[in-house]
């Protein structure tokens, strides 16, 4: 089965198809970051228009890329939620108007879901069960994976996400939109000693996460600093320490909780170099297994909707054509597979 995914939750476009016989064919993406960068985050009906602009063309590029024609495609995957509603609609008008055209099913991915799945793209995959940290810019959650929608959230972000604490306290240290990886490149050149961060929620029992304050310490701790380049690198080194620190401690907890001996990380936020190097010590030291999906596939794309939306509809599982975009969806009520 062949199926073209799409992917429009916030301010990427992601255009991709994926042959459940010869994996991934194609993958486009279009990042709106220059778009956004002058007002310091995403605004969302910037983000809507521009999806419009740009979904057909990548959609043409991805068939012709797989070296396919309209009529290859089985069946049509799309990004119903969570995101920003406008972005999501975009996505999800155009591939029912497209399912509705080349008479072929359709069916509408969580968004968190095709992340945790990411991983699954690769080589090397992991094997279920497994517990999965999910990290990006609007979600932190740690999940019990048993199968394909048998999911159990353990635990999940009570206020700002991680990938939301990198962004915001790159903003402080004067760093460009999007500054969460501009924040861990500074945090390379710093050093440790220097200043220390709270470890947020950590000192009681559960696997929630809470970073705003941490957001706020590091609010006034910069205020308090000098300005120079050196300070701001020890400063974005002691922040990103804290917040991987605090991921691992509940990656442990989680994985005591369960039993579980592998772990998966996925989202935006399973890029950055500190946190894959301190999830891999964890699992060595607890006999255990990491997986990680490569790095164009941990920022939103169309790939990982395409491989998850093929499980699906493999599985018999559609959408109607009046089905509703899902701004706010909880992981854990997806159906079992």
């Amino acid at each position: 089965m062949r199926v073209l995914g799409i992917e429009t939750s916030c301010d990427e476009t992601g255009i991709a198809i994926y042959d459940t016989e010869q994996g991934l064919l194609s993958d486009c993406l279009y990042s709106q970051v220059k778009l956004h960068a002058d007002y310091g985050g995403v605004v969302p009906e910037l983000a809507s228009r521009d999806h419009v602009r740009k979904i057909v063309p990548l959609i043409n590029q991805a068939i012709e890329e797989a070296h396919l024609n309209a009529s290859d495609i089985d069946g049509i995957a799309f990004t119903q939620g969570p995101g920003l509603v406008g972005a999501l609609l975009v996505g999800a008008s155009v591939a029912k108007s497209l399912a509705f055209a080349w008479n072929v099913p359709v069916v509408g991915v969580h968004h968190m879901e095709g992340h945790l799945l990411a991983p699954m793209l690769e080589e090397n995959k992991p094997e279920y069960p497994f517990v999965a940290l999910l990290v990006s810019g609007g979600h932190s959650m740690l999940v019990d994976v048993k199968g394909l929608g048998d999911y159990q959230v353990l635990g999940e972000s009570i206020d700002d996400a991680a990938g939301e604490a990198f962004d915001k306290t790159a903003k402080l240290l004067g760093l460009d939109y999007p500054g969460g990886p501009l924040l861990a490149k500074l945090a390379e050149e710093g050093e440790g000693g220097h200043y220390k961060f709270p470890r947020p929620m950590t000192d009681r029992p559960g696997l929630d996460f809470s970073f705003s304050g941490l957001k706020t310490h590091a609010a006034n701790t910069i205020r308090a600093a000098q300005t120079d380049r050196q300070t701001q690198a020890n400063i974005a080194f002691a922040f990103q320490q804290a917040v991987v620190d605090t991921l691992a401690i509940k990656c442990k907890r989680a994985l005591k909780q369960t039993g579980r001996k592998r772990l998966v990380i996925a989202g935006g936020v399973s890029a950055n170099k500190y946190l894959r190097a301190q999830l891999q010590t964890v699992m060595k030291n607890l006999s255990g297994e990491v997986f990680y999906p490569s790095l164009q596939y941990c920022t939103d794309n169309g790939a990982m909707i395409a491989y998850a939306g093929a499980q699906r509809l493999l599985a018999g599982e559609t959408v109607e054509f009046d089905s509703k975009a899902r701004p706010r969806w909880s992981l854990d009520s997806l159906s079992v597979i």
